[in-house]
């Protein structure tokens, strides 16, 4: 049965169209309309990990808790995840205030540890289960080491492994102790989209950890405004040296990258650990 059949039976209505839109580099996406007259945003894979769509929906229902919107899930199965159709605008001109206020607010939720219990994706990757007892040991453990060992045997990676045992031995590096965020997880600007004017989150890949973390994500492809940091530090203040972190803790991104895409991004991942230790 094909991904139409399939949402066409789960939500009850015949796919009378469906056009491809820009939809990231991982999965197909296509703009649907249902005989109903419902517009979704729908997004499916070829061969996608198992469990990686309802994985995904169970994390924007744990986001979906916190002040900023999230699309709501239409329906889910093996390759598709519907959602509902987002109009997108202009980000009003106190964007990345309402951004910063609303990141503050979702990492206070918190979690109930640092790691996640339930399935979760990084794009295709399937990030660990369980939880760790501290931040040095979840960022290390579930983080960085399987997906450095990845791209290491890919060949998109030096061997890394030496340094990260030094990394988990610096407890220092991690900043002063806080309880686990409720992450998004997989914060680039690319995944804070405008709908009337406000921001909304989507594509998450949540777990619990260090709120540092969210923030470092917006920065690595230039998505960190200044105001967005203002009206985050005035919700909840950041620790003292929060901005000398900001590389650690793109480390786990960055190494997704290099095994996902290679180029130069495993070279970073090696030059950013050796400054790191």
């Amino acid at each position: 049965m094909t991904w139409r059949a399939e949402l066409a039976t789960a939500v009850g209505a015949p796919v009378v169209a469906a056009r491809v839109i820009a939809g990231g580099d991982i999965n197909l996406a296509y703009q649907v309309e249902l005989g109903d007259g419902r517009r979704l945003f729908v997004k499916t894979h070829a061969a996608p990990p198992p469990g990686m769509y309802a994985a995904e929906a169970d994390g924007l229902a744990w986001l979906r808790a916190g002040p900023l919107p999230v699309p709501a899930v239409i329906a889910c199965g093996p390759r598709f995840l519907a959602l509902a159709w987002l109009d997108l605008t202009a980000p009003a001109p106190d964007f990345d205030a309402r951004l910063g206020r609303g990141l503050a607010a979702l990492h206070a939720l918190g979690a109930p540890g640092f790691g996640h219990d339930r399935p979760s994706f990084l794009a295709t990757i399937a990030q660990p289960i369980g939880r760790a007892p501290d931040v040095a040991t979840d960022w290390i453990a579930h983080r960085l080491r399987p997906v450095c060992r990845a791209a290491t045997a890919a060949g998109r990676l030096p061997p890394v492994e030496p340094m990260l045992d030094r990394l988990r031995a610096r407890p220092d590096r991690f900043g002063p102790p806080e309880p686990p965020a409720r992450l998004h997880g997989d914060l680039w600007s690319g995944n804070v989209v405008a709908v009337g004017g406000a921001p909304t989150l989507i594509d998450p890949a949540v777990y619990g950890g260090h709120r540092e973390v969210d923030l470092a994500m917006l920065a690595l492809f230039g998505g960190l405004a200044a105001a967005c940091v203002d009206a985050y530090a005035e919700v909840a203040p950041l620790a003292p040296g929060w901005r000398d972190r900001v590389a650690l803790w793109q480390l786990y991104p960055l190494a997704v990258h290099a095994l996902l895409f290679g180029g130069s991004y495993g070279g970073q991942v090696a030059r950013i650990l050796a400054a790191l230790v």
